[in-house]
């Protein structure tokens, strides 16, 4: 049976096909085979090591605050592009966090209901039929969506090992730069874990300003960095004047349910993304925006989540690291990149990060992500559930068992 309206259905989503396709995209195969392996290993805990979230709720300064915030009279209404005292606090933690001084709240910073919408509107103020957004690969994909629903072009860069997961913008040729609007960047990077230098940076900054292009850098992952303080795209000289940064308390505060970001930067980009907002949303509930603010005020919260990732990676590294992985840790974020197997010795082999992800989530209830764009790697998350560093260190000696024994060939 159709779906009611099938041939209406617009060409961007899959036209007269919408809802009729069989292609089984990776997560949802993940989710399958999770089912599958749970039902098939009754009483057998499934360890997933998937998950792209923290695994705890928010600290109770910020949860008082909604409380008591979410019963104000003026709360109720709208908040249209954000609330001032959010703006101000923004700016506030940029400089806090990263050193980044001198951003005005009133015209260099707006709020978002998430960075994911972010990423979504922005393509909307810049994308016209046959413009380009420069992506990188592996990586997110929601700017570059957008930017194909408006009828530009996405032009993907690879992310190699080999040039530390930072994309080779040199490589991206001549015609491409003539029509190219926006470059969408991601550090510390999701899925790899790589961190960007200020040097990278300086070559971002001269990129754009000789190619005309508008700077995206999505900094969900920004305040988890191990490796010295983090660092800041906007910290660099000339990053203003050609781009935005985008924030969100999601992964640094574990307030990904919340949905609270916000972009900061270059005014007349900023000033666009939000004639953009105004058309899709009436604002973040005000209660949610200053318990935001509480956190924002208070980054030594983010220490604590931080160190507690940085300890599990450590251990995840040890342990992968013990059966041929070649895990080292990552520069920043939750996650470890390592190259996927090719054949278990003796045994099976494994065509692609996929298949070998299939076997693990199957054969030793442990589930990954895989990544097969740039090459064959495996994603391991430290947000995997334990309530204690008691339940913690149980959970990597489990996993250590279940690998021991595995003779991996790469």
């Amino acid at each position: 049976m159709e779906l009611f309206a099938q041939g209406l259905f617009a060409d961007r989503i899959g036209g007269a096909q919408f809802g009729k396709e069989d292609k089984i995209y990776k997560f949802e195969k993940i989710k399958r085979a999770k089912r599958e392996a749970v039902k098939n290993n009754p009483g057998v805990e499934l360890i997933d090591l998937g998950v792209g979230e923290p695994d705890e709720r928010t600290f109770d300064v910020v949860l008082e605050t909604l409380k008591s915030e979410a019963g104000r009279h003026d709360n109720r209404g709208y908040s249209d592009n954000g609330i001032a005292e959010f703006k101000e606090a923004a700016a506030a933690y940029l400089e806090r966090v990263f050193g980044v001084s001198g951003i005005s709240p009133e015209r260099e910073v707006n709020h978002s209901i998430g960075s994911k919408p972010a990423l979504a509107m922005i393509p909307a103020a810049f994308i016209n039929p046959g413009d380009v957004t420069l992506m990188t690969v592996p990586g997110y994909p929601v700017a570059g969506t957008h930017t194909q629903w408006y009828g530009g072009e996405v032009y993907n860069i690879p992310l190699e090992k080999e040039n530390g997961f930072l994309p080779d913008l040199e490589s991206v040729p001549a015609d491409i730069r003539k029509r190219a609007k926006l470059l969408v960047i991601n550090y510390p990077n999701n899925p790899t874990g790589a961190r960007a230098t200020e040097s990278f940076y300086k070559g971002v900054i001269e990129f754009a300003l000789a190619n005309n292009v508008v700077v995206v850098q999505d900094a969900a992952y920004a305040a988890l960095s191990y490796d010295g303080k983090p660092l800041s795209f906007l910290g660099v000289p000339g990053a203003r004047e050609v781009g935005v940064e985008i924030h969100s308390l999601s992964k640094s505060y574990n307030m990904t349910g919340w949905r609270m970001a916000f972009v900061a930067g270059n005014e007349g980009v900023v000033k666009a993304f939000a004639a953009v907002k105004d058309n899709y949303d009436s604002g973040q509930f005000k209660a949610i925006q200053w318990a935001a603010i509480q956190a924002l005020e208070h980054p030594e919260l983010t220490d604590i989540i931080k160190a507690k990732y940085e300890r599990r990676l450590r251990e995840l590294v040890r342990v992968l690291s013990s059966i041929g992985f070649a895990a080292e840790m990552p520069g920043g974020t939750f996650y470890l990149y390592v190259r996927s197997p090719k054949a278990i010795k003796g045994g099976r082999s494994f065509r692609t990060a996929e298949d070998f992800s299939q076997y693990l989530i199957k054969e030793k209830l442990i589930s990954t992500v895989p990544w097969d764009d740039v090459g064959h790697f495996l994603r391991f998350s430290a947000t995997f559930e334990a309530p204690s560093m008691e339940a913690e260190g149980r959970v990597i000696k489990e996993i250590e068992r279940r690998f021991s024994g595995l003779q991996l060939e790469f």
